[in-house]
């Protein structure tokens, strides 16, 4: 029974990965299916930013939400120790030893917990964050509860790692589209400049590049104030008029 449904939610989870898809509903997803698949009562998922600051991102149970907020505001607890190894935690009964994690382990008593077990997202060398489940009584997690837990761990690594990804190359392909126009503005400013000014259309580059520097704006900005405003096109012509032009810079 658990081989079955364990291939449905594989399956599940990775119809989720298209593109644009939804991280955060991919993370709540698996943990819910964590409950439903394994022998625990909450699950909960923290993911680091950027800085390397944890956040918590899904909680099947609203108790399980409230003692991984404690856990990162307390900054004690399986999900960091976990985080920050880059391994496994498992405590299987968290009374047992309670200077482990003592604030936490209070916390998680009068959340109604016993034990938990705590998973790495890790990457190769990159842990992006970790994976806590959280059981009401005490007991030792069986091998194949916990390697399918892992396995569930990985899944959410290579849904994290390909969103990711697909916005890095998003952004990578908007800012050489951004260059491109920018591009083009700038040549139909030069082309302005020169015709209005009976200049070549090096001495226009110039022009427009030194009126960038000097008034600590884009290149691109300046193009654009060029093509829609006759001002700063007097003003540029003014210059051109009573400053020699440097051609080393052509």
């Amino acid at each position: 029974m658990l081989d079955r449904r364990t291939a449905q939610t594989f399956v599940e989870l990775a119809d989720t990965l298209v593109v644009g898809f939804d991280v955060i509903d991919l993370l709540q997803t698996l943990a819910e299916r964590c409950v439903d698949l394994l022998d625990v009562d909450a699950a909960g998922i923290l993911l680091a930013d950027q800085r390397g600051s944890l956040t918590l991102v899904a909680a099947s149970t609203e108790q399980a939400r409230l003692l991984e907020l404690f856990q990162l505001q307390d900054e004690e607890g399986p999900c960091l120790d976990c985080y920050h190894s880059g391994q496994m935690v498992t405590c299987s009964n968290l009374a047992a030893h309670p200077q482990q994690w003592p604030r936490f382990t209070t916390a998680a008593h009068h959340a109604g917990f016993a034990a938990v077990q705590a998973f790495p997202l890790r990457l190769r060398d990159q842990v992006l964050g970790a994976m806590n489940l959280f059981s009401s009584a005490p007991g030792v997690p069986s091998p194949e509860n916990t390697s399918v837990a892992q396995a569930l761990a990985d899944v959410a690594t290579i849904g994290i790692t390909h969103e990711r990804t697909l916005r890095e190359h998003q952004l990578i392909t908007e800012q050489l589209q951004h260059a491109l126009n920018s591009r083009i503005v700038i040549e139909q400013a030069k082309g302005m400049l020169a015709e209005r000014g009976q200049i070549d259309v090096g001495e226009a580059f110039i022009l427009l590049r030194a009126y960038a520097r000097n008034h600590n704006q884009q290149l691109s900005a300046i193009a654009r104030q060029v093509i829609n405003q006759d001002a700063i096109v007097a003003e540029l012509m003014y210059i051109q008029r009573s400053s020699p032009i440097d051609r080393s810079d052509i």
